[in-house]
């Protein structure tokens, strides 16, 4: 080094700590690099929420369960993440309920008599079709649980055999009757209550029993078998149409 850079030098030392001193207090942030945002999902995104969070909220939204062997991966981000997707249904007044044992997940309308509180979920009942269905299928359940069978099985032929019992000349004839079963069999399976193994058999899964606790299956089989003995008696064309179902329904899980 010359004398003349060595005279320089402290200049530049000086120049460099007045800029970096500049900087701390200007009150600027230094920019962050265009990688590191979060990138949008569409024009105009302004969520926060990494897309596997956002596709897992959206299906708890969508569905009426989230089921941990069907949505194995959005499962396990709801596992990951719960603190953060409780907090973003709460701000919609929407509960989160986790159940371990079972492996599901739903969500259930927040009501407070203090609040006015907009109701978003107006989850559609199981008509009197799906419910007969349901009430078998849980009767089978409890049945096989009982001899030791932890995945009861069950052809479509039986359900219809019994459900069918309950229908009335007003339902249609025997072909319609079977399309009303078949189709609240494909609802149950597509709520994940059973699933298709081969063609027109299926399993019964565990969340039958948290759709249909044994206490409301009792009452529900109740009514049934009282409905049906007044029918035999001749009391009248009595016919369980959708609204008695219902409300019996409604009674039960209430």
């Amino acid at each position: 080094m010359t004398a003349s850079d060595a005279a320089e030098t402290p200049d530049v030392v000086a120049d460099t700590a007045e800029s970096s001193d500049a900087t701390e207090t200007s009150g600027f942030i230094e920019p962050v690099a265009m990688e590191d945002d979060l990138a949008e999902l569409f024009p105009g995104d302004r969520g926060v929420l990494d897309p596997e969070v956002r596709r897992t909220l959206a299906l708890i939204l969508h569905r009426r369960f989230l089921l941990a062997d069907r949505n194995r991966t959005e499962w396990r981000t709801l596992l990951d993440n719960q603190t953060v997707i409780e907090s973003r249904l709460n701000d919609l007044y929407i509960r989160l309920i986790v159940d371990h044992e079972h492996g599901l997940a739903y969500k259930q309308q927040i009501r407070v008599d203090e609040l006015d509180i907009p109701i978003l979920l107006r989850d559609t009942p199981y008509t009197r079709s799906e419910t007969l269905v349901l009430v078998h299928l849980r009767t089978v359940y409890e049945r096989e649980n009982v001899a030791g069978e932890a995945a009861p099985r069950i052809d479509v032929e039986d359900v219809e055999q019994t459900v069918l019992s309950y229908f009335t000349d007003a339902d249609g004839d025997i072909s319609r009757r079977q399309k009303a079963v078949r189709d609240a069999m494909r609802k149950l399976s597509n709520d994940g209550i059973i699933s298709e193994e081969t063609t027109g058999r299926y399993r019964i899964g565990p969340l039958v029993e948290v759709v249909l606790s044994a206490q409301k299956l009792t009452e529900l089989r109740d009514w049934l078998r009282e409905t049906a003995a007044e029918r035999r008696a001749g009391a009248g064309d009595l016919v369980l149409d959708d609204a008695a179902v219902e409300e019996a329904l409604e009674d039960a899980l209430s």
